[in-house]
């Protein structure tokens, strides 16, 4: 896990006698945790798709809260998602990644450059999910949602999961199992992730909700 202190310096250890101190501000932390935990999303690239160029790119509450909240008062997503309502719900939504340890990253998924669907990528082993399934070291929980309508029930969801899937394992080789745990109810989910590439392990009961475990190995990446 990352270290809880606020500032770093090299000024006070014996080997580093001589060498010049380094500080860290409480803003960089979240950064930080990113990079160690997640191997820095921000900086993944982009994956060609059939529909377009797909990439990630971190949520900037600032620019992007007007955008998200539209999304999540659409009635599809709000029926699994339960973040409808004022902006002040999907920004503690937010902020509680944000401001934490780096364990997951909330992003918008681009296509050709347009902002289209929401992610959260985070390390399944260090989520609460953990709890429910015999994790392991490095596994990457994906969740996803398309934010607009015209954009739905076509196979979109197919293709993006399947680009997100491969753009984790290209970027974080410390990862061998990509997993998420879409609502049981959610059908055109469920199948969106087994048409990726992901199989269906097993029902886990969630906070919430009942969810089908979904996992996808790096080993066969190549044969699916």
């Amino acid at each position: 896990m990352p270290p809880t202190d606020t500032t770093t310096s090299t000024a006070g250890s014996p080997a580093s006698q001589g060498a010049t101190a380094h500080h860290f501000t409480v803003g960089l932390l979240p950064l930080l945790a990113e990079a160690d935990l997640l191997d820095s999303p921000a900086a993944w690239g982009a994956a060609p798709t059939q529909a377009g160029v797909f990439r990630l790119e971190p949520v900037r509450p600032g620019r992007d809260l007007e955008l998200l909240t539209g999304w999540m008062n659409d009635p599809e997503v709000a029926a699994y998602w339960e973040l409808s309502g004022p902006a002040a719900v999907t920004e503690a939504h937010l902020r509680a990644q944000l401001d934490g340890d780096g364990h997951s990253v909330p992003c918008l998924g681009l296509l050709d450059g347009s902002p289209m669907s929401y992610w959260e990528i985070y390390r399944a082993d260090f989520d609460p999910v953990s709890r429910h399934y015999p994790a392991r070291s490095h596994d990457t929980g994906i969740h996803l949602l398309i934010g607009d309508g015209t954009n739905r029930s076509r196979g979109l969801g197919t293709t993006l999961l399947r680009a997100a899937a491969e753009l984790v394992f290209d970027n974080r080789p410390r990862c061998t199992r990509v997993i998420a745990e879409p609502d049981i109810r959610n059908t055109p989910s469920v199948s969106a992730f087994m048409n990726a590439g992901f199989r269906y392990s097993t029902e886990i009961d969630l906070p919430g909700k009942r969810a089908a475990l979904m996992i996808r190995e790096r080993a066969l990446r190549n044969l699916l």
